[in-house]
């Protein structure tokens, strides 16, 4: 669905690039993460692939065709969510779905559909100026879903959301994917990254770190130990015991069965953990 080779980007009266040099592919049908802190070139990459930034070098292939042989029937084969939602927050949610989907040329899935689709047909004559965040977000991706796309562009789409939202959110994604819809899912959030994405991408300074699997990355990156908690004379204590030779270590066998057990968990890494180890850096 994506190919992109060298793709490095400089916005005008800049010091350097804001990418540089990304190579990455995107397959059919996955969810895929670019993970990374404010400013690290997450929603550059994102506005070159959607066609809103020109002039950057490399290549861009999309659904089969180079980004730049791309015309305005590009924006009848993808959908896009932005960061901060853009509505026009005197008109109605229905009447905000009406008008962008008077806009494609192709047809458009139904006004109504959509609104229940995002549990927002209880509220879909009300201005979109009294939408609570959550509910712009949910609009946005609606409108994202308009002309049945075979792409989903998303930029941080659970951010600032309360649990409640960004599951709502989180599950709408995971039901596109579903229905075979690719998604291309930038964000700073590791656990909506974890729960998501088939594969991602870490990114700092406009440069690709890692590229993988978010369980591989985990226990590649995690210590192969097993914590265990335990009460000894009312009190909470905790072992490590290595994953190798478990099985025969007498002193975890020992501990099973003279204390009273309360946790076992191995020492997975998450991706945060991994994205500390391999950048050097924090999400902030």
């Amino acid at each position: 669905m994506i190919q992109v080779e060298q793709l490095s980007f400089t916005y005008p009266q800049a010091a350097g690039p804001v990418v540089s040099q990304l190579s990455f592919e995107v397959q059919e049908g996955e969810v895929f993460g670019f993970l990374g802190p404010s400013g690290a070139g997450k929603s550059t990459t994102q506005n070159i692939l959607i066609g809103l930034l020109r002039g950057f070098q490399g290549r861009a292939c999309i659904l089969g065709r180079d980004l730049e042989g791309w015309n305005s029937d590009y924006y009848e084969r993808i959908g896009v969510s932005f960061e901060l939602p853009t509505h026009y927050l005197k008109l109605s949610g229905r009447e905000n779905l009406t008008y962008f989907g008077s806009l494609y040329q192709g047809s458009v899935r139904p006004v109504g559909e959509l609104l229940e689709l995002v549990n927002l047909s209880k509220d879909a004559d009300v201005p979109v100026g009294h939408y609570s965040k959550g509910m712009k977000n949910r609009l946005s991706v609606a409108r994202a879903l308009l002309n049945n796309p075979q792409l989903l562009f998303l930029d941080e789409p659970t951010a600032g959301l309360d649990p409640v939202n960004a599951r709502f959110v989180k599950d709408l994604i995971r039901q596109q994917q579903s229905q075979g819809k690719t998604v291309f899912l930038t964000t700073h959030d590791m656990v909506a990254a974890d729960q998501l994405c088939d594969r991602l991408a870490f990114i700092i300074d406009g440069q690709i770190r890692q590229i993988g699997k978010p369980r591989e990355l985990k226990i590649r990156h995690g210590q192969a130990l097993l914590r265990v908690e335990y009460l000894e004379e009312g009190r909470l204590l905790g072992r490590e015991f290595p994953l190798d030779g478990l099985a025969d270590n007498a002193a975890f066998q020992k501990l099973l069965r003279q204390s009273e057990i309360q946790t076992l968990h191995t020492l997975e890494a998450t991706l945060e953990d991994v994205f500390i180890r391999t950048t050097g850096r924090r999400l902030t």
